[in-house]
């Protein structure tokens, strides 16, 4: 099983001894990754035969350290090494990866089949789905449109993408000066592509083969920006929107088979606990670090956020004895 819990989507994927993937969930986190993943969970029960054993688990995404905790992880990792392994299965030399998610935006690039280089951009929204998701709401276009009607576009307009803020101002502006729906839509779609290479992209050299994966790559439209801006030819995955799980499930699948151990996960009935995280500040040092922890029916199960590890040591002893 593999876990991408993002601040916009939680995935779930279930893939065969064969790295086939045979089940995957979309789910809209909407805030709420404890619940989300909780009715992930119940959905995927109910999607498999009772004689399918779960014998790895592995979790990916801003959530993951949060979804680890809760499902008994045997691994957990960034969604950087994640992506690039998903990727790797589908076209085995794969140089580049653009992943554009709706919060965030990802390149990594890998050479001889090792990642080499990467960047990430958390904080502009215009180089990130949730642009596009604005922009549709204010033209009053659902979404899933978007694609069709950049590909309609006869002579796409140009938008200034360099911040959403002014881009959704440039935006009306075309409006008011009669330019259609598709150019628009077209325009928008290149503003993104443009932030995306000057920003996350910039001094990287992009060179094929290249994939395309998060969320926004099943506008065409956006393959479409991608592919003209750079003059080469972009592979979008069957499973583009859930690579990130995909990834997980194949790096637990190698460390099962690696270490041969028996997994920690603690089952679909998970779903059945109580789980809720709490914050404090620790006033062991200057530092003062956040720490948060995860409680099960009362019980605290997991800290993370301290840097010198004591309160995370604490919980670890505690399950060791538990164990004992």
């Amino acid at each position: 099983m593999g876990v991408d819990v993002g601040s916009v989507s939680t995935n779930l994927v279930l893939i065969d001894s064969d790295d086939n993937l045979i089940e995957k969930l979309y789910l809209r986190t909407m805030g709420q990754p404890i619940k989300v993943l909780k009715e992930g969970l119940e959905l995927l029960k109910d999607k498999v035969s009772d004689d399918v054993e779960v014998v790895g688990v592995g979790t990916t995404g801003s959530g993951r350290k949060l979804a680890g905790l809760m499902l008994g992880a045997d691994i957990v990792k960034n969604e950087i090494t994640a992506h690039a392994l998903a990727a790797q299965h589908q076209i085995p030399d794969v140089r580049t990866v653009i992943e554009i998610g709706g919060q965030d935006s990802k390149i990594t690039i890998l050479r001889n089949g090792v990642v080499s280089d990467f960047a990430m951009n958390t904080v502009c929204a215009a180089g990130t789905g949730s642009f596009l998701d604005r922009q549709a709401g204010r033209l009053n276009i659902p979404i899933e449109d978007f694609g069709d009607y950049a590909l309609k576009s006869i002579k796409p307009v140009r938008i200034a993408g360099r911040c959403a803020v002014f881009a959704e101002s440039d935006m009306i502006h075309k409006q008011q000066a009669g330019h259609s729906m598709e150019d628009i839509v077209a325009g928008l779609c290149e503003a993104l592509a443009r932030n995306y290479l000057s920003n996350i992209a910039k001094g990287k050299k992009i060179e094929e083969p290249v994939i395309f994966q998060g969320g926004v790559a099943a506008n065409k439209g956006m393959v479409k920006a991608f592919e003209e801006a750079l003059g080469i030819k972009i592979a979008v995955p069957e499973h583009f929107e859930v690579m990130g799980a995909y990834g997980a499930a194949l790096l637990a699948k190698e460390l099962i088979s690696h270490d041969k151990k028996k997994t920690s996960f603690k089952g679909f009935d998970v779903k059945d606990l109580e789980f809720r995280t709490r914050s404090f500040n620790c006033q062991g040092c200057t530092n003062q670090c956040e720490v948060v922890e995860i409680v099960a029916d009362g019980a605290t199960v997991g800290r993370w956020g301290d840097r010198c590890g004591k309160w995370t040591a604490m919980v670890e002893k505690s399950s060791k004895t538990e164990s004992a």
